[in-house]
């Protein structure tokens, strides 16, 4: 080799160096832009879709350079608030504004990148200058002891029932594996996940395949088609699973809301700090539920608008606590509205996992052969749903309330029923501090329902314990105090009709 040869060589050795360097220069900077300490949940645990949040400018300059900014897109999704996000059970990518020349393996040749850990987008496994592939899991191990519940209850229409199974064991209780990214375009995303619950082992739901593909147009458009939260309620708008208590909501949260479904939804920021989404989806819960059992046509319309006017957001995905400790205050309120005309041949099995069902507020479920205990059933009814809610959160402390109301009427029946609608209203409160900062969250929980058939109660007593002083990895500890529980089933610690105290203890991985 000629002495020229050998210097054009190595002087585009010296060029490809040099671009490398400043291209991890430019990731990192973006990193930090994007708020590494929590950039950051599908409730399929850990899954579904995305929303940003209050979003960078369309372009920034890193290293003298424009680039688009990252964003973590949402859909129940999971990809909510682009600079605080953290995965739900599922949550879209954060697409990387600059990708390297070419795609790194983690078992490629350059080590500084293949396999890096990035919070909100998991392990990033391949980038490239054609798309990204990351992947990342929500899973928990949950101590449960329900034996201090009554074994029976009487229901509104005096029937005793005994308790489906009190529990005292340790299950490995919930996995959702994600895999994220964006192909050809950074705007073109995509989610996909498995999930299973290990108590529900041979269920129709126990093992769920899903995922959605999303493009985001701008800050005010990002268009999102597949497996989606429905957005009910705070906990089911790509909240999860930022919240105080593991992977179960507060019981008049679980009573009133919806669930997953499969649709198209749209949302966006209309102006700083003020956010929408809205789904329009094949029915109000449709795990288990399959194609030839809905009706044909899209049955369920849902939307939420929510403003956070003091910072223009409310920590990572806007969840619960306040973990990241704002030094000004936080501010958020929300409304959510949802109506759905339900079929009984479209409800999910009576347990399937991470589903809602439309219960009397003494736990019966509306669509049962004898919901009233005079002869008759429901076939069809329609479900209206409006949620208001409102928090706050400044130096560890977070305080917030929602309250719900629900009207189910317009009932095609068979046979006699004794009424014509049904109206229940109910509210929730949770608080929680940071006690000892990045180590210890107590919590508090409240919430109650005002039924037509019964006004039953929860209190939930907790606290978060964080090892290494990071939200991926946490203990949690709680005593759920319950009176007629309306909700439950195996994939939670409550039961339905129960009353008594329930004590659990989660070790729990999210990243």
């Amino acid at each position: 080799m000629s002495p020229e040869d050998r210097a054009a060589i190595q002087a585009e050795l010296r060029e490809l160096q040099q671009s490398r360097r400043e291209f991890d220069a430019r990731i990192e900077a973006l990193e930090r832009r994007l708020g590494m300490e929590e950039a950051a949940e599908p409730e399929a645990a850990a899954a579904i879709p995305v929303q940003p949040a209050a979003r960078q400018p369309e372009t920034a300059t890193v290293s003298g350079q424009p680039v688009s900014p990252a964003v973590t897109a949402s859909s129940d999704g999971k990809d909510y608030e682009t600079t605080f996000s953290t995965p739900d059970l599922a949550e879209a990518p954060i697409a990387d504004p600059a990708p390297p020349p070419t795609a790194v393996a983690v078992s490629g040749e350059d080590p500084s990148f293949g396999g890096r850990y990035i919070p909100g987008r998991g392990f990033v496994l391949v980038r490239g200058d054609e798309g990204e592939l990351g992947a990342g899991v929500f899973a928990y191990a949950r101590y449960l002891n329900q034996e201090n519940l009554n074994p029976t209850y009487v229901d509104a229409f005096g029937r005793t029932k005994e308790l489906a199974d009190i529990r005292e064991d340790i299950q490995f209780q919930k996995l959702s594996w994600n895999f994220k990214g964006w192909l050809f375009d950074p705007d073109f995303r995509y989610y996909f996940f498995f999930w299973t619950s290990n108590p529900q082992m041979g269920e129709g739901a126990q093992v769920v395949l899903g995922g959605y593909f999303q493009y985001h147009f701008n800050d005010a458009l990002t268009v999102t088609a597949g497996v989606m939260p429905l957005p009910t309620t705070r906990s089911t708008n790509y909240t999860f699973p930022n919240w105080l208590r593991n992977d179960n909501r507060v019981m008049a949260d679980e009573f009133f809301r919806g669930s997953y479904s499969t649709g198209i939804d749209a949302q966006g920021e209309i102006a700083r700090g003020l956010r929408y989404r809205v789904a329009l989806a094949n029915n109000l819960a449709q795990l288990g539920v399959s194609s030839q059992e809905l009706d044909a046509g899209f049955n369920t319309l849902s939307g939420a608008l929510w403003w956070m006017p003091t910072t223009g957001e409310f920590g990572p995905s806007a969840g619960m606590g306040d973990f990241e400790e704002h030094q000004q205050v936080a501010t958020l309120v929300g409304v959510h509205f949802t109506r759905s005309r339900e079929d009984a041949q479209g409800q999910p099995d009576l347990d399937d996992f991470e589903n809602s069902q439309i219960r009397l507020s003494d736990g019966t479920l509306l669509f049962s052969p004898d919901p009233f205990n005079t002869g008759g059933h429901i076939e069809k009814a329609t479900y209206q749903m409006l949620a208001l809610n409102a928090g706050v959160k400044f130096k560890g402390f977070h305080f917030e309330g929602e309250y719900y109301f629900r009207w189910v009427d317009d009932f095609v029946t068979v046979g006699p029923i004794p009424v014509t609608e049904l109206y229940d209203t109910g509210f929730s409160l949770q608080a929680s501090a940071m006690a000892i900062s990045k180590v210890l969250q107590p919590y508090v929980t409240y919430s109650k329902i005002f039924g037509e058939y019964g006004d039953p109660w929860e209190l939930a007593l907790g606290a978060n314990i964080y090892p290494f002083n990071r939200k991926e990895t946490r203990f949690n500890i709680q005593a759920l105090k319950l009176n007629g529980s309306p909700v439950g089933g195996s994939s939670l610690p409550s039961q339905v009709g129960g009353t008594g105290w329930v004590f659990s203890g989660d070790w729990i991985v999210n990243f």
